[in-house]
């Protein structure tokens, strides 16, 4: 039933550093120009079939993707599990949303979870139809994934500009196998191991690295600073801020200047994937937005590449998730001036 509600929806919107380190020789591959401002709308297809709409401020319901778009942004990112049980962010799902995309001109980044559901600080718990694997089983099991996921993708016309190859591993993914505190180097070859299979369906996306804690140096050092050590790959940095209305000030100061030091240590782009901040609190989460993409276009040399708001079209207490950018009424609220 929910591969045919996809394949409907479809029908419809279609026809509507260092040696180590391949950063230096990989980025002068990518596209430079262009500040990317965009939107992880991964639960869109989910909050649509349970009859979520979204309005324009003059009150006008619109297409959610189309509406951001009209807001100032130019890129949207998806996440992919594995094999969720309830079918949302499978990669058909994931498909769903990158064409409507795409049909809007949209820039396109793709994060892989690793996992069948969130993976993240808290938790990268491995797939339950790879649990009893060993490493180099995992590792094919990553690749196998990853290039069934993203040929699906270039089957259909699209090309991804950015692959983040796990979610906010700041130590490590698909636990215990992969945790960076407890074995570095099985990290790194699990991290390799979708590097590589990103580049063998796309040599030209740029692959990302996606830590939490954007403001967190030491943990930034430490975690890279390990892959170097261990032969780890990626092309880009990735990071998440969540401040609060309260200190939005000093971590915007912390994630600048960690930035700084990534592109310093490393000779590489930093892009950062998520931020948020409670939607009852518009104008300080403005305010923030504002700072930290100024901020960022500001970095030397175009080297931080963006910002993206983390599910900004969430709103009436959706998953319990309040840190949207969208008002109860379904209607943006004017913290996404701040992308125009």
């Amino acid at each position: 039933m929910k591969t045919i509600f996809f394949l409907s929806f479809l029908l419809v919107f279609t026809a509507c550093g260092e040696e180590n380190n391949p950063v230096s020789s990989a980025s002068e591959h990518y596209d430079m120009t262009g500040f990317v401002k965009g939107a992880d709308v991964s639960w869109i297809t989910e909050m649509e079939k349970a009859g979520c709409k979204f309005y324009n401020t003059d009150g006008k319901e619109m297409e959610c993707i189309t509406l951001l778009r009209d807001c100032g942004m130019n890129a949207i990112r998806l996440r992919v599990w594995v094999n969720p049980a309830d079918g949302w962010c499978s990669k058909e799902d994931m498909l769903v949303k990158a064409i409507r995309a795409h049909h809007l001109g949209m820039r396109l980044m793709i994060d892989f979870h690793y996992s069948d559901w969130w993976a993240d600080p808290g938790k990268q718990t491995i797939p339950a139809a790879w649990r009893e694997m060993n490493l180099e089983e995992m590792k094919q099991a990553v690749k196998t994934h990853t290039t069934a996921t993203l040929e699906l993708l270039k089957s259909n016309g699209i090309n991804p500009e950015w692959v983040q190859v796990g979610n906010e591993t700041g130590n490590g993914m698909l636990w215990p196998m992969g945790q960076a505190d407890i074995n570095m180097s099985n990290y790194a070859a699990l991290n390799n191991a979708g590097y590589d299979a990103v580049k063998s369906v796309f040599p030209d996306a740029c692959v990302i690295v996606h830590l939490h804690g954007g403001d967190n140096n030491n943990l930034y050092r430490w975690l890279f600073d390990g892959l170097k050590k261990n032969g780890g790959k990626w092309d880009m940095i990735g990071m998440s801020l969540y401040p609060s209305p309260d200190n939005w000030q000093e971590m915007n100061r912390q994630c600048i200047a960690n930035i700084n030091d990534m592109i310093s240590r490393y000779d590489t782009q930093v892009m950062i994937c998520e931020v948020g901040m409670p939607y009852d609190q518009p104008e300080a989460s403005k305010t923030f937005l504002a700072d930290i993409i100024l901020q960022a276009k500001n970095i030397a040399g175009n080297k931080c590449r963006g910002v993206f708001y983390w599910e900004p079209q969430s709103y009436g207490n959706w998953k319990e998730y309040t840190l949207g950018a969208f008002d109860n009424a379904g209607k943006p609220t004017i913290a996404l001036e701040a992308f125009r």
